[in-house]
């Protein structure tokens, strides 16, 4: 399965209060950072996320600090795997 494809206008899971559009045609697959420039996790350590809530957690917008940028990331993960158990696409 292509996690990155299963994005694709799916709600937004970062859902950063006052920042998240809750437009589903921007969610992408929002990596988490912590692999070093240049280097991604696998697609399972991810969130979707509304283009807003992608700047905001990447800090390229907003201006949050990292640590509740990563919290907020961390959190949409947690609610993307659970809806991706519930579906039966990631086995548990």
């Amino acid at each position: 399965m292509n996690l990155r494809k299963e994005a694709r206008n799916r709600p937004c899971m970062v859902r950063a209060p006052g920042i998240c559009s809750g437009d589903d045609s921007t969610t992408v697959l929002c990596h988490i950072s912590g692999g070093g420039m240049g280097m991604k996790k696998p697609d399972l350590i991810a969130t979707w996320g509304c283009s807003n809530c992608h700047d905001a957690i990447d800090g390229r917008r907003y201006g949050l600090e990292k640590d509740y940028r990563r919290l907020l990331a961390l959190e949409g993960m947690q609610r993307t795997q659970e809806q991706l158990i519930s579906e039966g696409k990631v086995k548990w």
